[in-house]
């Protein structure tokens, strides 16, 4: 690998990895490049990168950080690093597929918060939704019981208020 063109990928790519506990391997062979454009896009708004390189240079730099993906790396490759909201980006991956007849960008494997996980998971993990959404979820979830008990509290004192008088 005496390319200096591959060397300085390999050292962007490993730049890239810095860091990153959340990334997904796909297949993106058969995107036109306006629906590549496009899943680059959505991917960028949940807070993710969209890496296309060859096989070898991922393989290369996934093993430096001792990440072994070599079962996956076969035909056309790409990298979608999670940087904020790992299932906001699978989420978007999985709609992206949903949205074409051919199911691409079809999801190889993934690497998530330091484990490596298979493409059930991966799956599993973009029925959830976003990041901002299972917050707002937890949100309303915990302001009901927060105002259920103001009132359980409200009515206890109203009772002894009304014993002590």
């Amino acid at each position: 690998m005496a390319n200096e063109k591959n060397q300085q990928t390999l050292s962007a790519l490993t730049g890239s990895l810095q860091g990153i506990e959340t990334f997904y391997v796909v297949d993106y062979q058969g995107l036109t490049a306006g629906q590549l454009s496009q899943l680059r896009k959505d991917i960028r708004e949940k807070g993710g990168q969209l890496i296309v390189a060859k096989n070898t240079l991922i393989n290369l730099a996934l093993q430096g950080g001792g990440r072994d993906f070599t079962d996956a790396l076969k035909g056309p490759s790409a990298l979608v690093l999670a940087q904020e909201d790992p299932a906001g980006v699978a989420k978007a991956l999985s709609d992206a597929a949903k949205g074409n007849d051919k199911g691409i960008p079809a999801i190889k494997g993934g690497f998530v918060e330091g484990n490596k996980v298979d493409v059930a998971v991966v799956q599993r993990l973009a029925s959830l939704g976003s990041k901002q959404s299972l917050q707002g979820e937890l949100v309303g979830v915990l302001s009901a019981h927060l105002s259920n008990f103001v009132g359980i509290l409200e009515a206890y004192h109203e009772k002894l208020e009304g014993e002590s008088a």
